[in-house]
């Protein structure tokens, strides 16, 4: 068996997969977000998930924000994100098969993630103000904002997340392509978090995944989100006209 060095952290690998799901969910929940689903004795409306899936794609956002700039080597920013030069000469290479592959994510791969964290986390910032034409599950911070601004929101919601969607199908594609053109299978790594000793140099090599530094930070994040959820105003009272 080939000789494997460890690339992607385990917390960075559990944010991607996580964030899959959470997209996926958001938008079930969102195209059924009147109907219910039953856990126990209670039967919550799907909108009311799809408000929870926000929060916690907020709090993943953050995670992911602080973790690129104190996690694991190839997590970090300062990594990934090329300059205009370093991206030009990379792009130039994207169709040469015998192209050396990228230790971590390749300049046009850590722009796509900049790009999708920025999507996510301004479709999960919107979604707390958005006027909806819904009084019975009003957004968090309904009424903090004029309706105009809220209305605003509102169309950005919407619209940000079709094109996240285009998006994400220009990432698959990419993944694909890469898998059958440039013989590069770009997921096994995001599993299993390690790729080829050939691809990756000894020193390259994360020493470990950093766990209680990611269980701290994700701690920080869920209770900065959990504030956010408490320090929220009530809900503005609907008057009922008889």
């Amino acid at each position: 068996m080939a000789e494997k060095r460890k690339v992607w952290d385990l917390p960075l690998r559990m944010f991607h997969w996580l964030l899959v799901l959470n997209i996926a969910a958001s938008w079930y929940t969102a195209e059924n977000g009147e109907e219910y689903l039953s856990i126990g004795d209670r039967a919550y409306a799907y909108i009311e998930l799809h408000f929870f899936l926000g929060y916690l794609a907020l709090a993943m956002v953050a995670f992911r924000i602080i973790w690129g700039f104190i996690g694991p080597r190839h997590a970090r920013f300062s990594n990934f994100l090329a300059g205009p030069k370093k991206f030009l000469a990379y792009a130039g290479t994207v169709l040469r098969r015998d192209a050396k592959p990228s230790i971590g994510h390749n300049p046009l791969g850590g722009w796509m993630v900049a790009l999708i964290l920025a999507m996510v986390g301004s479709q999960a910032f919107t979604g707390l103000f958005m006027i909806d034409n819904s009084d019975i599950y009003p957004a968090l911070y309904h009424g903090s904002v004029s309706s105009e601004l809220g209305s605003s929101f509102s169309r950005f919601h919407h619209i940000n997340f079709d094109v996240l969607l285009w998006v994400i199908c220009l990432h698959v594609a990419a993944i694909l392509f890469y898998a059958f053109y440039k013989r590069q299978n770009l997921v096994h790594p995001m599993i299993t978090g390690s790729k080829s000793a050939a691809v990756v140099p000894e020193k390259e090599a994360i020493a470990s995944s950093q766990l209680l530094k990611a269980l701290v930070v994700a701690l920080v994040c869920a209770g900065g989100i959990y504030a956010l959820i408490k320090l929220a105003p009530p809900p503005p009272v609907v008057e009922e006209y008889y």
